[in-house]
């Protein structure tokens, strides 16, 4: 299996060279040549599998330059009972008889970008050493919160690679803080910028994009790579659980095989969602896929009129890892449904760095439309999902699930599809504890607490136990205070590297 890049098809490359590389030289996206089958029958196999045997299943069918030993070394490696605290690594927990939720968030960090980020650096000293790199990696991580913490556990201490997260400063939950600010390991670095989500990802996809830059790394015996959903190596392992989804439901006898199932994900750079459509593109059934955004809704807007305008306020939201207005995956999205044509793609992502906008063919649109609904809701409504659910079934979710169980309700009530339907489930409600504590109480009952205080409150009411990952930041000492403006990234780098 081959990548070309969605800006430049001519380009062909491993997904070795894929996975280490990052982020195409032109700046496009890597995507596979072509999308493998998976038969109905194949699926009923993955029923009476293990996790492990799910990912090597589907994971073997794009990196088809890993052997069979180096995958499975990769996969063991990644999903352990230990780290996940769990066998079925990403359970799903049915609500009632048509919804389900594909729980992410089992791992070390209580984010479901743990799915990705715990094989990622498996993935990535596998791929140096079969293409025989010598220098260092570099990961750079630009995160809306829950991708620095998950990127900074799993690269911590793993030779031949450092890492550095940028984080929006006041633009993270406190625990999502916490998370990263405290974080131990001899190849890291934290920094918070000055300014949203936005300014951070477009600061890290300049030093990428910088060649003379990238020049002087090289000279010191650097290269940069990324841990963000743009690098292949994020994205693949997602499209797995999807499957295992469908497998699991299937188990339990909730669905008859060939069933088509509707899936929901909360998302703002649109990576966890396209990993559902190439699952359909591979085989799963599925009828709809719905988009929930938050108050920053360009992708609602998106889906429904086919203009991308990124030129509207930012909010701050209770749902902060969905706070993006430059949803990044989206361009591989649109190189599929533009039949694959990088000249299309090169012109709207040029428009949008020039203009924040772009508008896609009347084409382009109708295939969108028929496989996309979206909605949006803003931070009364995903409280008010909260305190509903809790109080109809007692499962708390957190604000980002919240969003998504939001809109299903609106979708079902605009369209009365019954079909079954799983809701991604992307963080545990205990990395947002005052928001979901607020909505199950008031604003009195967290009034004066902290987050430690906030922790043994949500324990308490949820029944569930306080993950011992979050349990334990309150006895860690606080290792990175650094600050810095969008511009002044690139020094941030260069310090951490200390090259001149």
């Amino acid at each position: 299996m081959q990548y070309h890049s969605t800006r430049d098809n001519s380009i062909s490359v491993s997904s070795a060279y894929a996975i280490k590389q990052g982020l195409s030289v032109e700046g496009g996206l890597f995507v596979p040549e072509s999308f493998p089958t998976v038969t109905l029958e194949q699926i009923s196999w993955l029923a009476d599998r293990s996790y492990h045997d799910r990912a090597q299943f589907v994971l073997g069918k794009f990196l088809t330059d890993f052997s069979e030993d180096d995958l499975k070394k990769c996969i063991t490696g990644a999903y352990t009972k230990e780290k996940f605290g769990t066998d079925a690594i990403a359970p799903v927990y049915k609500l009632n008889n048509s919804v389900y939720f594909l729980e992410l968030w089992h791992g070390p960090t209580c984010a479901f970008k743990d799915m990705a980020l715990q094989i990622l650096p498996h993935f990535l000293t596998t791929s140096m050493r079969m293409t025989g790199e010598s220098e260092e990696i570099i990961i750079l991580v630009a995160t809306s919160g829950d991708t620095g913490k998950a990127a900074l556990e799993g690269f911590r201490d793993v030779n031949g690679t450092r890492i550095i997260v940028f984080y929006p400063d006041n633009g993270v939950s406190e625990i999502q803080k916490l998370q990263m600010i405290t974080q131990r390991g001899d190849n890291v670095s934290v920094a918070a910028v000055r300014g949203n989500f936005d300014d951070a990802q477009n600061g890290v996809k300049k030093i990428f994009t910088d060649g003379e830059y990238k020049t002087l790394l090289g000279r010191n015996g650097f290269k940069l790579s990324s841990a963000n959903s743009i690098n292949w190596g994020r994205l693949v392992p997602q499209i797995v659980y999807y499957f295992s989804a469908y497998a699991d439901l299937i188990k339990s006898n909730e669905i008859t095989l060939g069933d088509k199932i509707n899936i929901v994900v909360p998302t703002g750079n649109f990576g966890n969602i396209l990993a559902a459509y190439y699952a359909k593109k591979m085989g799963l059934p599925v009828n709809k896929f719905i988009c929930a955004s938050n108050e920053n809704n360009v992708l609602t807007d998106f889906i429904r009129t086919g203009v991308y305008d990124k030129n509207r306020s930012f909010h701050m939201t209770i749902s902060p890892s969905m706070d993006i207005l430059i949803s990044s995956n989206l361009e591989r999205f649109l190189y599929d449904l533009s039949g694959q044509n990088d000249r299309i793609v090169a012109e709207l992502m040029a428009q949008l760095a020039e203009t924040g906008k772009y508008e896609v063919s009347d084409d382009i649109k109708a295939k969108m439309q028929e496989l996309f609904d979206a909605d949006c809701c803003d931070d009364k409504e995903t409280m008010s999902a909260i305190k509903k659910t809790f109080n109809e079934s007692g499962y708390v979710m957190d604000t980002h699930t919240a969003v998504g169980k939001c809109v299903y309700d609106k979708y079902t009530a605009r369209t009365a599809d019954k079909t079954k339907t799983v809701i991604a489930s992307t963080a545990s409600p205990f990395k947002f504890n005052q928001s979901v504590l607020i909505a199950l109480e008031d604003y009195n009952a967290v009034a004066g607490k902290d987050e430690f205080e906030l922790l043994g409150m949500l324990e308490q009411k949820s029944g569930m136990k306080v993950p011992a990952s979050l349990a334990e930041l309150k006895d860690r000492t606080i290792i990175y205070n650094t600050v810095v403006d969008k511009d002044q990234m690139k020094n941030t780098v260069s310090d951490f590297l200390k090259v001149e």
